[in-house]
């Protein structure tokens, strides 16, 4: 197996183990401040958003970010909601064939683009996505691992909810 296809392999199982509970308006909140804190803490320069298909929930711009972060965390969302997965993982398939996102699906690059950072959030009992969780302002392997850690803490916290802790 190539490294490349390891690394799909690996997100492709990060895919299915990051189901949650739940995921409304307060569960999107709550991951949003979760990253906030951290990004504050750790003084990273970055843009966060937390949605629901199409609708933005949390919205935070740290010191060092800019509105650029901004314009690619709406095009790493529309790359999530198009795709159901995250936008490393579609990356990463697209240069397995040795491709770009947007050239092979013919999308726009100002709607679309070819870098990880957005994460598909997704509920243990139903198909599709409920929402994205996205990070833009470091690498996008950073934002990608930024954004899964949020959502395995928000995991975490319902796992010791369902289990009356």
């Amino acid at each position: 197996m190539t490294d490349l296809a390891a690394q799909i392999a690996a997100l492709e199982a990060e895919h299915e183990a990051l189901a949650l509970d739940r995921f409304d308006v307060d569960v999107a909140w709550s991951i949003g401040s979760w990253l906030r804190q951290r990004a504050a803490t750790e003084t990273l320069p970055i843009a966060i958003q937390v949605a629901l298909p199409g609708c933005p929930v949390f919205s935070a711009l740290l010191p060092g970010a800019s509105p650029d972060n901004l314009a690619w965390i709406e095009r790493k969302r529309n790359v999530v909601e198009r795709f159901w997965e995250s936008s490393l993982l579609t990356t990463l398939r697209c240069e397995a064939l040795g491709t770009t996102l947007t050239a092979k699906f013919r999308l726009d690059e100002t709607r679309f683009v070819h870098s990880g950072g957005g994460v598909a959030v997704r509920l243990s009992a139903l198909g599709g996505i409920a929402g994205s969780v996205i990070v833009s302002g470091l690498s996008q392997r950073e934002d990608h691992a930024l954004a899964v850690a949020a959502i395995e803490a928000e995991k975490g916290k319902q796992a010791t909810r369902h289990n009356g802790v």
